[in-house]
């Protein structure tokens, strides 16, 4: 199965964007070799702009731009474009819904040997909560792809979460993500797992291992995680009558407090958390840590079978 990281995917769907006639900028905090937008500034030096080791500069810099008209997108690492220059994104970006794009990459634990500094878990919540502001994960490349010409083609601020690790290909090179929905992978009857992201691939292959024990479980991507899907989420939570989420993310304020309060409000079901819980990262390899945290298909098998526990 081919593999590549999300972040593979930043610099080449920006140098298409513009290929294409739109009008858009990019703004680097001195990452563009690791970000991919290193490509872009090749193709189009007068469209990139380096601000240096600065990403609230980074953040106003592209505000500006997008005043002026640009469609403007931000790099650097997850952790510093979402914490470092939270108060600029907030009251400059969101404040004023600016046309303004951020795509960091090296989110999550995958981000490996850099450790607990640069693994950020807590950038869904952080996004989630500001006003006017879309979050989507992809699982995939070409999920990463599609999710860059999305938050280009709609007016106001999105965050787009990109990784280091690669992942297998999920969706086909034409895949269209569209806002505000998941997309079921697999069908089941007895558990439903919803996940987003790295967690993904690993819900498939938990899905094999439940099938193998005749336990039909239900795969849901949920790439867009703001706005969520709420309908297909509580159609198959009504069908399986269990819910287990699976993100790369704090277990607080990501994608499994989203269902939760989804189902809290209108289809209380047993629902469990696969995610970090309230730690920080460390170093180490991707699997490694993935195995570490709990985040692996065998990890999500052992949750899915508690959950069931719950539901009879």
């Amino acid at each position: 199965m081919t593999k590549k990281a999300t972040r593979a995917a930043f610099g080449e769907t920006l140098i298409e964007l513009v290929a294409a006639g739109n009008d858009v900028v990019a703004v680097e905090a001195d990452l563009s070799q690791s970000t991919t937008t290193a490509a872009f500034a090749k193709a189009y030096p007068e469209r990139f702009f380096n601000v240096g080791i600065a990403e609230a500069n980074m953040i106003d810099v592209a505000a500006g731009l997008a005043v002026e008209g640009k469609t403007a997108f931000t790099g650097s690492f997850a952790v510093f474009a979402t914490g470092r220059a939270y108060d600029q994104v907030r009251n400059t970006v969101c404040y004023s819904n600016l046309n303004v794009k951020l795509a960091p990459t090296h989110s999550g634990v995958t981000v490996g040997p850099d450790g607990g500094s640069h693994q950020m878990l807590e950038d869904i919540a952080l996004m989630s909560v500001l006003p006017g502001m879309r979050v989507l994960v992809p699982a995939d490349y070409h999920a990463a792809k599609s999710a860059l010409r999305l938050a280009a083609a709609t007016p106001g601020p999105f965050y787009v979460r990109l990784g280091r690790a690669s992942l297998p290909e999920l969706y086909p090179e034409d895949f269209a993500m569209e806002l505000g929905r998941a997309y079921i992978l697999r069908e089941g009857t007895d558990v439903s797992i919803i996940a987003c992201g790295v967690e993904v691939s690993e819900a498939l292959q938990a899905a094999d291992v439940l099938a193998a024990q005749g336990i039909s479980a239900e795969v849901i991507d949920a790439a867009s995680i703001k706005p969520l899907d709420e309908e297909t989420i509580l159609a198959s939570a009504l069908k399986t009558g269990a819910v287990v989420t699976c993100e790369e993310h704090s277990v607080i304020g990501g994608l499994g407090a989203a269902v939760a309060a989804v189902l809290g409000a209108r289809a209380p079901r047993p629902h469990l958390r696969v995610g970090v819980n309230d730690t920080f990262g460390t170093s180490g390899e991707p699997g490694e840590l993935l195995e570490h945290f709990g985040l692996t298909a065998p990890s999500i098998v052992a949750v899915a079978h508690e959950v069931l526990a719950l539901k009879g």
